[in-house]
C-alpha cells in the first residue's frame, strides 16, 4: 500500500518532470515534487482524506489568519524563552509571507478532512517551516505550546470577524438603495396583498422601507453574534487544559495575536466549555442563515411582482440583465433574485449541518469545529457577494409601472375598506351581500375619494 500511495504522488507530477525528494515518517516513505514547501504530514492527508474538492487554497483568509496565529505564538514563545528568538524571527518573517497572501497554492489539504483539522494545523506548520529555514522544524518549533485543537479553533473565528466586514459593508450598501427606492415610489399607490389576495392601498415604497428595516435588524444580531467569537481558546491546547504550554505563554500569546491582528481578542471563560461546544458558531451561523432569508423573501416578492409582463402582475420592473432564454428570442428573466434565492437554499443547507455539528463534542473535543466554520465561511462569503450583485444588477435599477399600479389601487377591495373606515364592517358587508361588486362599484366608485 505505501508503494501505490507514493506511485500516485508521482503520477500527479511525473507529467512535468519536476525533481523529487523522499521524505518518511513513522508509516513510510513519499516521494513529492521538491518545488512543494509543504512536506509528509500534509501529503498524508491529501492522500488519506481529500473527498470534497475543497482544498485549503481555496480559503486564503483562513491561511492567513492561521498565520497570524502562529506568528503570535512564535513571538509570545520567544518571550518566555520556550524557543531562541532566532528561530522565532525565521518564523515571524515566514508568517508575514502568508499573512500578505503568497503561497496559497501551497495548501492542498481537503478543508472538511476528518481528524478535526489536524491536516490544516500540519500544513501551516510545515510550509512555514520550510519557508522559515532548516533549522526550524514545524512540531518543536511552529507547533510549540500549541495543538491543532486551540491553533484552529482560533484561526477560523479571525476568518469569519474578517469576513463579515466585507459582508455588512454590502448590506449596508443594500439598505442605503432600499431607503432611496422607498423614498422614491412613495407618492406611487398600489396594492396590499395578503395571503395573495387583494388587500388595502399602499404605497409601493413600503415593501422596500420594510426590507431595509429588516436589514438594519439583523446587521445588529449578527454584530452581537461576531462579538461571541472574539473570546478563543489559545494557549488551552487539545481540551483545555493547557497541558503542554507554559503559564507564561499562555498570559502572553493572546495580547501578542490581539497586536498582529488588530482585533479584541479574548480568552474563553472556560477553555473546557470551548474544547467541546461550538455553539458560538451555531449562533453566528443562524443569525446569517436569517439574514440570507430576509433577502430571500425580497427576492422572491420582486420575483412575483415583475412577473409577466403581459400575463403576470407587472406591477415592478426590474433590470434586464442579460437574455432570459435560449428558446424564446426576447424573453427576459427575473435571474438576479433567483441567483439571490438559490444562493439562500446554499446558505439553509450550509446552516442545517453546522447546527447538527454543534452536538458533535462527544465527551471532550468537538472535531467539527473545523467544518463549522468553514461552511460558515462559505455562506458568509457567498451572502456577501449575492449581495453586492443584488444591489447593484437589480435593486438599483428598478422601477415600477405606474398605470398598473394605479389599476390595482382603484381595484374593489381597496375601495371596500375605505367604504368600512366610513361606514363599518356590518354595513359593507351586508351591501356586498345584498348588491356584489358591480353594482357597490357603480354607486361609491366614483366618489371622490376614489377619482
Amino acid at each position: 500500500m505505501e508503494r501505490l500511495i507514493s506511485i500516485r504522488f508521482w503520477i500527479k507530477w511525473k507529467s512535468t518532470d519536476v525533481p523529487m525528494r523522499k521524505v518518511e515518517d513513522a508509516f513510510g516513505t513519499l516521494e513529492l515534487p521538491d518545488d512543494v514547501l509543504y512536506g509528509v504530514q500534509t501529503a498524508r492527508t491529501v492522500s488519506n482524506m481529500s473527498f470534497s474538492g475543497h482544498s485549503l487554497s481555496q480559503y486564503p483568509i483562513y491561511i492567513q489568519s492561521l498565520a497570524a496565529v502562529k506568528k503570535a505564538a512564535a513571538l509570545a514563545n520567544a518571550r518566555t524563552g520556550i524557543i531562541d528568538p532566532a528561530i522565532s524571527a525565521s518564523i515571524v518573517g515566514a508568517c508575514d509571507e502568508l499573512i500578505a497572501g503568497k503561497h496559497t497554492d501551497q495548501f492542498p489539504v481537503d478543508a472538511f478532512h476528518g481528524g478535526g483539522s489536524i491536516g490544516i494545523n500540519m500544513n501551516i506548520n510545515e510550509v512555514i517551516a520550510a519557508l522559515a529555514g532548516d533549522q526550524v522544524n514545524p512540531a518543536d518549533h511552529v507547533n510549540a505550546s500549541q495543538s491543532t485543537a486551540d491553533v484552529c479553533h482560533t484561526a477560523i473565528r479571525i476568518a469569519l470577524i474578517e469576513t463579515v466586514k466585507p459582508l455588512e459593508q454590502s448590506l449596508l450598501q443594500i439598505i442605503q438603495t432600499l431607503e432611496l427606492k422607498a423614498e422614491q415610489l412613495k407618492p406611487v399607490s398600489t396594492i396590499a396583498r395578503t395571503c395573495w389576495q387583494d388587500g388595502m392601498r399602499v404605497s409601493a415604497g413600503v415593501l422596500f422601507q420594510a426590507a431595509a428595516s429588516a436589514l438594519k435588524r439583523r446587521i445588529e444580531a449578527v454584530s452581537l453574534a461576531v462579538e461571541d467569537i472574539h473570546r478563543i481558546n489559545l494557549g488551552g491546547t487539545v481540551i483545555g487544559s493547557g497541558m503542554g504550554a507554559s503559564s507564561s505563554y499562555r498570559e502572553a500569546v493572546i495580547p501578542l495575536l490581539a497586536e498582529v491582528t488588530g482585533l479584541h481578542l479574548q480568552e474563553r471563560a472556560d477553555l473546557y466549555d470551548a474544547a467541546q461546544y461550538p455553539d458560538d458558531l451555531g449562533r453566528l451561523s443562524s443569525e446569517i442563515r436569517l439574514t440570507s432569508v430576509v433577502l430571500v423573501k425580497l427576492a422572491k416578492d420582486l420575483r412575483l411582482l415583475s412577473s409577466g409582463p403581459e400575463t403576470g402582475l407587472s406591477e415592478l420592473v426590474l433590470p434586464a440583465v442579460q437574455a432570459g432564454s435560449s428558446f424564446f428570442p426576447g424573453k427576459v428573466n427575473p435571474v438576479i433574485p433567483e441567483t439571490v434565492i438559490q444562493c439562500g437554499l446554499l446558505i439553509n443547507g450550509n446552516d442545517s449541518v453546522i447546527q447538527s455539528a454543534v452536538e458533535l463534542g462527544e465527551v471532550h473535543l468537538n472535531l467539527a469545529d473545523g467544518l463549522m466554520g468553514t461552511l460558515l465561511l462559505d455562506n458568509m462569503q457567498m451572502l456577501w457577494r449575492a449581495a453586492v450583485i443584488f444591489e447593484s444588477k437589480c435593486l438599483f435599477g428598478i422601477t415600477v409601472n405606474e398605470d398598473i399600479c394605479k389599476r390595482y389601487a382603484d381595484s374593489f377591495i381597496p375601495l371596500i375598506v375605505d367604504l368600512k373606515e366610513q361606514y363599518g364592517y356590518e354595513q359593507v358587508a351586508l351591501w356586498i351581500k345584498q348588491w356584489g361588486p358591480q353594482q357597490i362599484r357603480e354607486k361609491f366608485g366614483r366618489s371622490e375619494k376614489h377619482e
